[in-house]
């Protein structure tokens, strides 16, 4: 897959000037002895353990390509252990027995240049994940020019049946990085 630099600029209007970047959806739930060891359940589910997460905010690049991912348990991003991995990600955490734990993404994209935004949202009510997310992605389409495609979204929920520790996750992965050796 080819990266474009900071400097680089995309005619998008050549198909064959784009170069596609791509970003899955994936979603994950964990349970554990602690809400921490519940998120990092949830990670190794999303097959997204074992790197270094680098929260961005929600501006889909140009040119991207957006796919969700429904079995991701053969599906692991490229890296080595400890990379910097870039993501958009919604977590909820519980440790109450019989309270649900939701977390959300939505997005939309310009479906001429691949533009987009996405947004998080978490709650204890998947109906209450949802709704923010279209409020949000509402009030942000509504402040812009570009002409969106239709909202999409990723929920995932889960119930702490016991009082154990329970995260759901979802997470837009850009991206890994290694590190800088010398």
């Amino acid at each position: 897959m080819a990266n474009a630099t900071d400097s680089e600029v995309f005619d998008l209007t050549s198909a064959s000037a784009r170069t596609t970047f791509h970003i899955d959806i994936r979603t994950g739930v964990g349970r554990g002895p602690t809400e921490l060891a519940a998120f990092d359940a949830a990670l190794r589910d999303a097959n997204i353990a074992n790197f270094n997460l680098i929260y961005l905010s929600s501006v889909i690049p140009a040119a991207s390509e957006i796919e969700v991912l429904e079995d991701v348990s053969r599906i692991r991003p490229p890296g080595e252990w400890g990379d910097r991995l870039y993501v958009v990600m919604a977590q909820q955490r519980t440790s109450t027995a019989g309270q649900v734990a939701s977390a959300g993404i939505g997005w939309v994209q310009d479906e001429e240049s691949g533009r987009g935004l996405f947004v998080e949202h978490e709650g204890r009510e998947e109906w209450r994940v949802r709704q923010d997310i279209q409020l949000s992605l509402d009030a942000m389409v509504e402040g812009r020019t570009e002409r969106f495609g239709p909202m999409m979204t990723r929920v995932q929920s889960a119930r702490c049946s016991d009082g154990t520790p329970t995260c759901a996750l979802v997470a837009a992965v850009y991206e890994s990085q290694g590190w800088n050796r010398g």
